[in-house]
């Protein structure tokens, strides 16, 4: 079996995202990053585009869904963001990251991330 990965990393998105008012009023930009597994034997042997995860489609899918409708937890956009993911049936298996480097916390920190992985039914186990 392949175990092909497509990457996207670091897709940069501003959004309403959050607990609190002012995060919602203002919003602040998230950081996206996606591992797709997925075959690209296909288009390796064709060279055609359409023959694997376009992942400038996917990056414009990927940020209308962060720039959409709000929700208070980032483990809620990352599972929207999976779901979008595994909504092309020749992805087998998502990991995807959400990072909310400007998060209300009163302490000096790098990066909030969660971390999350899918797969399509009967996936789980390969």
């Amino acid at each position: 079996m392949d175990t092909d990965v497509i990457t996207l990393s670091g897709l940069k998105v501003h959004g309403r995202h959050g607990v609190f008012e002012h995060e919602r009023e203002t919003g602040q930009d998230f950081i996206v990053d996606v591992a797709l597994t997925t075959s690209t034997a296909a288009a390796a042997a064709t060279d055609e585009l359409a023959a694997t995860v376009d992942y400038g489609t996917l990056a414009d899918t990927l940020a209308g869904i962060v720039r959409g409708e709000p929700c208070n937890l980032i483990e809620t956009l990352a599972e929207r963001l999976a779901s979008a993911c595994l909504a092309d049936e020749r992805v087998r298996r998502v990991r995807v990251t959400v990072h909310k480097p400007h998060a209300p916390i009163e302490q000096q920190f790098a990066d909030v991330a969660v971390t999350i992985e899918r797969a399509r039914a009967g996936e789980g186990d390969r």
